[in-house]
C-alpha cells in the first residue's frame, strides 16, 4: 500500500472509530450530567482539568520528541523508546509523589480532593499510553489505537451506567476514568510489543541530550494546558461549581470533536518530520492536504453548531444545562482555530523551532490567564468562552507567522471558494429543515448534503476519491 493510500486509509478507519468513540463519549457525558447535576458536574469538570494538569506537568515533551526521533532516517528505535520509557517512569513518579501535597492544601471539598487523587493515578497510565502511540504513528497504524480507545470508552460507559443505576456516587464516576486509562495502557502495551523489545533504560547521559530537545516542547505543552484548560480551574476558584458545570457541558463538545485535528496531525507528523528537510516538495504536499482536510471539516462543524446548539446541548446534557447552548455557539469558534493551531504547532516542532513556538504560546497563556482573572468575576463563563476563542486565534496567528518567517511557506487554500459554497448549501439546508425534521434525521442528512456538495463543486477532486476507493495495483505489483 502506498504512503498516500495508507494515510487516507488510516484517516478513514480512525475517523470511523473516533466518530463511534465520540458518540459513546457524548452518551457518557449525558449520563453523567443528568446524574450529577450542574454543581457536581462542575466538580467533575474540575477533576478532569486536573487530570490534564498532571499530564502537562509530566509531559516534558517526551512523547512528541520520541515520535519525531524514531521517525528520522536510520533511527535506533529500541534505544530511543526505552530511554523515553525510563525517563517517563521517573518523571511520572515525581508528579505522583509531589501532587498530593498541593491537593490536600487546596480549599476544595474532601470529596473533590479524593477525586483529584484518583485522576492522579489515571494520569500515570495515560502518560505511558501516550508515549507508546508514537510507535503506531510512525508505522501509520493509528487505526489500531483508535479501536482500543473506542473499546475503552465502551468500558467506561458500561461502568458509568452501573454507577448511575446503583447510585454509587461522584467518586465512582471519576474512578471510571482510572479503569479506562488502565485498560488502554494494557492493550496498547501488548500491541506495541511487536515493534520494540521493552527494557526501560536509565541512561542519564542520554537523558540530558534528550531533554535538551524535549524540554522546550514539554514546556510548550504545559503552557498550552494553561490557555486550553486552566480557565475551568480559575472559574472554579472565582465562581460556584454550577457555573463550571454549565461551561464544562458546552466545552465537552469541543473536547470530543478536537480528536480530528490531533488524529490527522498525529498520522502525518512522522512523514512531515521525515521530509521537512530532505524532501521539501513532499513536505509541502502533505501539509497542504492536511490544511485542506481541516478546511473541509471545520465548515460543517461551525455551521451545524450555530444552527443546532440548543438541540445539541439538550441531547448531550439535558434541559438543566440549557444555558450552555449560547456558550457552545461561542466556544465552537475556538475549535476552528484548534484545528489549524495543532497543524502549525506540529510543523514548528518538526522543524525544530519549538523554542520560538514556546515564546508564542507563553504569550497566549499569559494573555489567557490575565483576561480570565480580570473578567470572570463580572462575566463568569461568558468571559471564559470569549477568551478561549481569542487565545486560540492568537495561537494560529503566531504559528502561521513563525512558519512563514522561518520556512518561507504557508499552506495553500485549495478549492476554498468551493468549500465555502458547500458550507452555504449546508446552512440553507439546516435553516429550512430544523423545524420540520427531527434532530436525528438532520444529523444523518447533513453530512450527506455537505459532502455531496463538496463533490459536485469539486472541493474534493476525483483523484482523491479514486485514491480512497481504488487499490494501488502498481504498488502491489512492486511488492
Amino acid at each position: 500500500m502506498s504512503v498516500s493510500r495508507k494515510i487516507i486509509y488510516n484517516v478513514t478507519a480512525s475517523s470511523i472509530s473516533k466518530v463511534i468513540t465520540t458518540v459513546i463519549a457524548l452518551v457518557n457525558i449525558g449520563l453523567i450530567t443528568r446524574y450529577l447535576g450542574q454543581e457536581m458536574f462542575g466538580n467533575y469538570v474540575v477533576a478532569l482539568a486536573f487530570f490534564l494538569l498532571f499530564t502537562a506537568l509530566g509531559d516534558f515533551g517526551i512523547y512528541q520528541t520520541t515520535t519525531r526521533e524514531i521517525s528520522r532516517p536510520g533511527a535506533k528505535e529500541d534505544e530511543i523508546v526505552n530511554n523515553a520509557i525510563g525517563l517517563r517512569i521517573t518523571i511520572s513518579l515525581a508528579v505522583i509523589a509531589i501532587s498530593p501535597i498541593f491537593i490536600w492544601l487546596s480549599s476544595y471539598s474532601n470529596e473533590l480532593k479524593i477525586a483529584l487523587g484518583i485522576v492522579l493515578f489515571a494520569f500515570f497510565f495515560a502518560s505511558f499510553t501516550q508515549l507508546l502511540i508514537g510507535l503506531f504513528q510512525k508505522r501509520l497504524l493509528m487505526d489500531r489505537v483508535a479501536l482500543v480507545e473506542m473499546f475503552g470508552k465502551v468500558l467506561q460507559l458500561a461502568l458509568v451506567a452501573i454507577g448511575v443505576k446503583m447510585d454509587l456516587g461522584f467518586n465512582f464516576i471519576v474512578g471510571t476514568l482510572l479503569v479506562t486509562m488502565f485498560f488502554n495502557f494494557i492493550v496498547i502495551f501488548w500491541l506495541a510489543k511487536k515493534f520494540v523489545r521493552f527494557k526501560p533504560s536509565f541512561d542519564i547521559a542520554y537523558w540530558k541530550k534528550f531533554l535538551y530537545q524535549s524540554f522546550p516542547i514539554g514546556l510548550s505543552v504545559f503552557v498550552s494546558f494553561i490557555y486550553f484548560k486552566a480557565d475551568s480551574i480559575i472559574l472554579s476558584w472565582l465562581k460556584p461549581s454550577a457555573d463550571v458545570g454549565l461551561y464544562g457541558a458546552a466545552y465537552k463538545v469541543i473536547e470530543n470533536l478536537s480528536f480530528f485535528p490531533g488524529m490527522i496531525v498525529g498520522l502525518t507528523m512522522p512523514i512531515i518530520s521525515y521530509n521537512i528537510f530532505s524532501n521539501r516538495k513532499k513536505f509541502e504536499t502533505i501539509v497542504n492536504k492536511n490544511f485542506k482536510i481541516f478546511l473541509i471539516l471545520v465548515i460543517p462543524i461551525l455551521i451545524g453548531t450555530q444552527v443546532l446548539a440548543e438541540d445539541i446541548i439538550n441531547l448531550i446534557a439535558g434541559s438543566e444545562f440549557a444555558s450552555s447552548a449560547n456558550i457552545l455557539r461561542i466556544v465552537i469558534i475556538s475549535l476552528v482555530f484548534i484545528f489549524f493551531g495543532q497543524l502549525f504547532n506540529s510543523i514548528l516542532i518538526a522543524a525544530k523551532l519549538q523554542k520560538k513556538l514556546l515564546w508564542g504560546l507563553l504569550f497566549c497563556a499569559v494573555l489567557n490567564v490575565s483576561l480570565n482573572f480580570l473578567f470572570i468575576p463580572k462575566f463568569s463563563y461568558l468571559a471564559t468562552a470569549y477568551i478561549s476563542v481569542l487565545t486560540e486565534f492568537f495561537v494560529v496567528l503566531i504559528g502561521g507567522v513563525l512558519i512563514y518567517k522561518n520556512l518561507k511557506f504557508f499552506p495553500k487554500f485549495e478549492r476554498f471558494p468551493s468549500i465555502i459554497l458547500s458550507g452555504i448549501i449546508l446552512w440553507i439546508f439546516l435553516e429550512t429543515t430544523k423545524n420540520s425534521l427531527s434532530f436525528a434525521t438532520i444529523v444523518i442528512l447533513s453530512p450527506i448534503v455537505y459532502f455531496t456538495a463538496t463533490i459536485i463543486l469539486k472541493a474534493i477532486s476525483r483523484e482523491e476519491i479514486v485514491l480512497l476507493l481504488k487499490k494501488d495495483h502498481r504498488e502491489k505489483a512492486k511488492k
